[in-house]
């Protein structure tokens, strides 16, 4: 019995649970980032289209409650934003025209408006950002939130805040706005997010399927360098299942995710977004140096730029602390 506990452990997940918080370079279930990058996307030329921009997301962006099969951030939505996430999955549940922030069965203790008055706040202070939210219901089954969102952006954001394209935009186009990638149905908000090249394989049965998983993320990151450049990848690097919960996931990926992506910043490609449960710090910077390097090669000019953006981050920083 004794010599069977230890793969017990492993298949049961019970390896995932902890009694304190965790601040690794690749993993944070602690209440704050390690540090902040709110304004990375400054240095980003305008004509740059945004699918050959490398960025870091996370999966369930609101999942903060509910228990550990819920939870899959720890950091409030202002917090994510600061920090450099620019992919945003929202999951919304429709009732009588409200839209309540959903994980499942859990509730999240927010609604859709609140998350619009924080993106819009996010941009208002740092306009030369943009943000891209996925949009999807869950835990009820109308198929027929439309309207509710359209009713929810009038009232707690405004209509010119978003991009009203499907076409994939240059980052010029979109700085200081809120691209809905909209995952129901009805007219045009935004872009479609079934337009975009994902790999979304999160059904991780226990533990023991860590590999199988990997090698999911593995193989789309690798095909995103010499995809079609006109198109965005998303690569989820989440999962669960029930003898997995998202923590458990997270501290078996989000380590080997680190390690390839520390490995390959000497090439600076294109990995598109990459969408994560409890992300930190290092790991979203190691993310936005893709992007940063190849920005930072234009011209003198720019790197004189860069560095005054740096000073005024490390500024920011030390004002929030």
């Amino acid at each position: 019995m004794y010599k069977l506990f230890p793969e017990l452990v492993v298949l049961l997940g019970v390896a995932g649970f902890s009694f304190g918080a965790i601040q690794r370079p690749d993993y944070d279930d602690t209440p704050n980032p390690e540090f902040l990058n709110p304004f990375w996307m400054a240095t980003i030329p305008d004509d740059q289209p945004l699918s050959v921009i490398t960025m870091p997301g996370t999966h369930n962006t609101m999942a903060l409650y509910g228990g550990v099969y819920a939870e899959c951030q720890t950091w409030s939505l202002a917090s994510q934003l600061r920090a450099g996430i620019r992919f945003l999955d929202v999951r919304v549940r429709h009732v009588n025209g409200n839209l309540t922030i959903h994980h499942g069965v859990s509730y999240q203790w927010a609604h859709f408006g609140y998350v619009l008055e924080g993106v819009a706040d996010f941009l208002h202070e740092y306009p030369s950002e943009t943000v891209l939210m996925r949009v999807k219901e869950e835990f009820s089954e109308t198929n027929n939130i439309y309207g509710a969102v359209v009713d929810f952006i009038h009232r707690y954001a405004h209509w010119d805040l978003l991009w009203h394209s499907r076409l994939v935009p240059t980052m010029g186009e979109v700085r200081g706005k809120l691209i809905i990638l909209q995952d129901f149905t009805g007219p045009d908000l935004g872009m479609r997010y079934g337009s975009l090249d994902i790999a979304d394989d999160w059904k991780v049965p226990s533990l023991l399927n860590l590999e199988e998983k990997w090698q999911s993320v593995y193989k789309h990151l690798e095909a995103a360098p010499s995809g079609n450049m006109g198109q965005i990848f998303l690569t989820y690097a989440s999962g669960a299942g029930v003898f997995a919960h998202p923590r458990a996931v997270a501290k078996g990926i989000n380590p080997q995710l680190y390690e390839y992506l520390q490995a390959k910043t000497d090439q600076n490609q294109r990995f598109g977004i990459i969408c994560m449960d409890f992300p930190a710090a290092p790991i979203i910077q190691t993310i936005i140096n893709f992007q940063l390097k190849e920005a930072l090669k234009i011209n003198k000019t720019d790197w004189k730029h860069a560095t005054f953006l740096l000073r005024q981050m490390i500024k920011h920083f030390g004002a929030n602390n």
